[in-house]
Order: structure tokens, then sequence, then C-alpha cells
């Protein structure tokens, strides 16, 4: 027969740890937490950016924008940033005094209070629990929620987050303006530049070669050749013609082949004139005159367009330097709790819980492993 249970040293000094580990601090939590702990209401704000819905010409300011560099983080991810500095929480102090309504508390309820004479980094670290941030990076939602003693605060607190925020975009607004502004003067003044540039170095040509247009000269040359061409074959009829109705030896048959020769011969000469032969008074043969001439209306033609692309962005520029491509859109305004929410006492009493009998739990296992080793 196995003999009655009874409780046993090591029985009794489990149970011990129990009451001292897991019940007596249970029951401070549960004595802080529902006697001690003053009330938080809770203020929700909700908010988002938007801009401008795009047209062709924002496509365009859109696509300088990105080829100048302009752009990088998106302004949720910088108003996400912004809502955590210590600007922020420095400027919201200064304006409503957040350490005076947080360190009201601190001898009733230093757990869920902040502590006299706190430093802007102690602010700054305290306002992480107070204001907790909700943050859709893929639909740039960001919802608020603010703590307070009191729900007319924790709502003025929210109100001026909002309001802050709002300034912050509009100073990203007036930072896009400016930019996009001075990089299309940038732009403007270097195509005017450029193109001012081409027609001096193109006067410049007709002023040196004292040709118009090099092309309509060259016309004008190949129609000596053209013409030529119909002498010569004028002169081969001719010839046909006298040499099939006269002897060979006739004076005539070889007038019309000489004739045909220097024809020829004066068709061979302008075709060289034309390739090898300088122009004059200008020291260059047509073909490096044309290579030259091609170049420098390029050039112009080019730089033409380019002016007239860095004059139209301009106009674009300064007609939206006036329009807001940007704005803080609200979908939820600051509310105003008719109930204290927070303290979450039944979640922390379970968390409490939890982590108590967890930490016990383990105390027990360690300690009755090392008791079987020995």
């Amino acid at each position: 027969m196995a003999k009655s249970v009874r409780m046993r040293k090591r029985h009794w000094g489990l149970l011990t740890t129990f009451v001292f580990l897991i019940l007596a601090p249970l029951a401070i939590a549960v004595y802080y937490l529902w006697f001690v702990s003053v009330d938080q209401y809770a203020s929700t704000v909700g908010f988002t950016v938007r801009k401008e819905e795009s047209g062709s010409a924002t496509d365009l300011i859109g696509g300088l924008t990105q080829f100048t560099g302009i752009g990088g983080a998106s302004d949720s991810d910088i108003l996400y940033e912004f809502i955590q500095s210590q600007e922020l929480v420095g400027h919201i102090d200064k304006k409503i005094g957040l350490s005076a309504h947080y360190d009201a508390n601190w001898t009733k309820d230093p757990l869920f209070s902040l502590w006299p004479d706190a430093t802007i980094e102690d602010l700054l670290w305290f306002w992480q629990r107070v204001v907790r941030i909700s943050y859709n990076q893929a639909s740039g939602l960001i919802t608020l929620r603010v703590l307070a003693f009191e729900p007319e605060f924790a709502q003025l607190v929210a109100d001026e987050i909002l309001i802050a925020s709002q300034q912050m975009i509009n100073q990203l607004n007036a930072a896009a303006r400016a930019d996009l502004m001075r990089y299309a003067q940038a732009d403007l003044a270097e195509a005017q530049q450029r193109l001012k540039l081409a027609r001096e170095q193109l006067t410049l040509f007709h002023t040196r070669t004292q040709i118009v247009d090099p092309t309509a000269d060259l016309q004008g040359q190949m129609g000596i050749v053209n013409n030529l061409q119909q002498q010569l074959a004028e002169a081969m009829i001719e010839y046909d013609l006298v040499n099939g109705t006269t002897s060979r030896n006739d004076p005539r048959v070889a007038q019309a082949r000489r004739r045909i020769d220097v024809i020829r011969r004066r068709i061979g000469e302008e075709r060289k004139s034309f390739a090898v032969q300088e122009v004059a008074g200008v020291g260059k043969d047509y073909p490096t005159l044309m290579a030259e001439y091609e170049s420098l209306v390029v050039d112009r033609e080019f730089a033409e367009e380019t002016y007239h692309a860095a004059l139209t962005a301009m106009d674009i520029a300064r007609a939206n330097s006036s329009r807001q491509s940007r704005y803080l859109a609200a979908y939820t305004r600051p509310t105003l709790a008719q109930s204290a929410e927070y303290p979450q006492r039944f979640v922390l009493f379970g968390l409490t819980a939890l982590f108590l009998i967890m930490a016990w739990a383990i105390f027990a296992l360690v300690y009755y492993s090392i008791r079987d080793r020995r």
C-alpha cells in the first residue's frame, strides 16, 4: 500500500515561492492598477499626405524633379519621423505645457507619470508612451492615439500634432516649389547660353567663309557640272552625226572629238574641285566645309529645342509655384473621449500574471533539475 501523501519541505518551499513570487506581486499589481493609477483618456486622430492628381504639366514637372534628384523618402515617411522628433515635442511642450500635465500626478501615480524636472530627452522618451503611432506604408495612412489624464488635454495634444504636421507639409511644399523654380531657372539660363554660343559659332562661320549657305553654294557649283554634262551629251550626238556622214579625215570629226575631250576634262576638274581643291578665300575643301557647317547647324537646332523645352518647363514651374501640390488630409479629426480606456488594467494584470507564472515555472524547473543531478 502506498503511503498517504503529505507535504514535504520542498513542497512548502515551492508553495512559499509561489506565494511570494506570484500572489504577492499580483496583489500589489491589483492594488496599484485599481486603487492607485490615475485614469487616462485617449484621443484618436488619423491623416495622410495627399498629392495633386498628375496631369500633362505635372508629369513633365515630375520627370524634371526625378531627373534632377528631387525626391527620396515619401512625405508620409518624413511626417512619421517628424511626429517622433524632439523638435515637435519641444514645440508642443512650449505651447501647451506637456511636462506640467504629465508630471502633475507623479506623487500619486509614478508608474504612469513623468517625473518632475524632466529634461527634453526624458520628455521625448515619455512621448513614445503617450503618443502611439500606427503607420501603414502601403497606403500612407497615419493613425495616432494620444493619452492624457484629461480628455480635453488629449484632444488638444492631438490637435497640436495635426497643426504641426500641416505646417511641416507646407514647408515641404515651399521647399519643393523653391527647388523646382531654382532648377528651372538654372536650366533656362544654361539653355540660353548654349543657344547664344551656337548662334555665335554659326555667325562666325558665315563671316569667315563669306558663304551664307554652303549647301546652296555647292548646288550652284553642281549646276555648272550639270550644264557641262548636258553639253557633253550634245557634243557626243553631234560627233555621231558628223562621223556617220563624213570621212574620218574630215576636220569636223577631229573638232567634235576635241570638244568632247575638253568637256570631259572640265567635268573631271570641276568634280575634283569639290573633293580636294580649297574653296577660294576659305582654305578648306567643300567636304570639310560642309561637315563643319552641318555640325554647327545641328548644334544650333539642338540648342533651340533645349531652349524651348527649358522655357516650357519654366512656364510650368511658374504656374505650379502658387499651387498646393501636397496637402494633409485628416480622415479622422481629434476625438474627445467620454470614458477612460487607459491604463488597460485587465490586460496589464493578465500580462503580469503570465510573466510571473512563467518566471516561477522556469525557476522551479531549474531548481528541480539541479536537485535531481545531485
